[in-house]
């Protein structure tokens, strides 16, 4: 059912344009906003309007609200690559492949790893929304290597916990292009959702705070083999880390890499894996450690560089 909305435009909106506006005031992105306004889903005092127009402060807008859509329901599928490295009978840990997200999510229809542990026959704790059963943190769809998923209540619980407080260990491999200066060093700036509303995220005056460590491991002519130790989990937070210090991953033309070079070097994705993981065993509490080797698109690239 839609979502019928009346009311003034606010003060603080003053001057803005319509599409800008509607996005704030409804938590919408912005291509969302223009698209109800082009469908004639926005009255500004009583008349259509166009995206570009601007705002003034008191005048009445009415918007119908499309409804939110529906959590996708997790079904069996097989994850062709999808490895598990360490299974008992609290925690599972895989090493996910390229274009694989961690839980089925809108707009999504690709493969994800919740899907493929459930054609293989793994039965993940319920707990939490159904379609992150299990989830206690996430890889970007073409992020490869480590992630561990709960199988057990308790173990989601005590997982969840460990994330939170950053008491996980999580190392990551990224390609970056040129060399960092310092070679090895913290950025710590917040992070939220980019201004444009296009998906991307980026490093934002009152963002959520966001610490990730670096230090080179090998430099080359036209770029630098980085480890990454994260302190939070943001969403892209090593990328747009990287394209802040303007060093982004190779291949990550989402956040501005040179796509000549990610050519010369076969990368078709950002040039960043998961390659630790350590944590005390939610049950246990043994340390444990797990490590991934890089796949082959990224280990090429490396090759290649080598040979410069």
């Amino acid at each position: 059912m839609s979502d019928h909305r009346s009311m003034p435009v606010p003060d603080g909106l003053e001057g803005d344009r319509l599409d800008a506006a509607i996005a704030r005031m409804f938590g919408l992105s912005r291509t969302r906003a223009a698209e109800l306004i082009s469908a004639g889903e926005v009255a500004v005092d009583g008349a259509a309007a166009a995206k570009s127009d601007r705002v003034q402060a008191g005048s009445w807008l009415e918007v119908t609200l499309p409804p939110p859509p529906s959590a996708p329901v997790p079904r069996p599928e097989p994850v062709p690559g999808l490895k598990t490295v360490y299974e008992d009978a609290d925690i599972i840990v895989v090493d996910k492949p390229i274009g694989v997200v961690a839980h089925p999510t809108v707009g999504w229809t690709g493969p994800s790893v919740l899907e493929g542990l459930l054609a293989s026959g793994v039965r993940l704790t319920t707990s939490g929304a159904a379609e992150r059963q299990g989830i206690v943190h996430r890889l970007d769809a073409n992020t490869t290597g480590l992630m561990v998923l709960a199988k057990s209540e308790a173990a989601y619980s005590v997982l969840k916990r460990a994330f939170k407080e950053r008491t996980v260990d999580k190392r990551y491999h990224t390609l970056v292009q040129g060399h960092p200066d310092p070679l090895r060093g913290t950025v710590d700036a917040p992070i939220d959702r980019h201004p444009s509303g296009d998906g991307r995220f980026a490093v934002v005056a009152g963002g959520r705070p966001s610490v990730t460590h670096y230090d080179t491991v090998e430099a080359f002519r036209a770029a630098s083999l980085l480890e990454i130790k994260l302190e939070t989990g943001r969403t892209h937070q090593i990328r747009v880390h990287m394209s802040a210090l303007r060093h982004p991953c190779v291949g990550d033309r989402l956040y501005g890499a040179d796509p000549t070079l990610a050519e010369r070097l076969g990368v078709r994705r950002q040039w960043l894996h998961a390659v630790r993981l350590g944590f005390d065993h939610p049950t246990e509490g043994r340390p444990v450690e797990f490590e991934s080797g890089y796949p082959e698109d990224l280990s090429e690239a490396l090759d290649l560089l080598r040979e410069d």
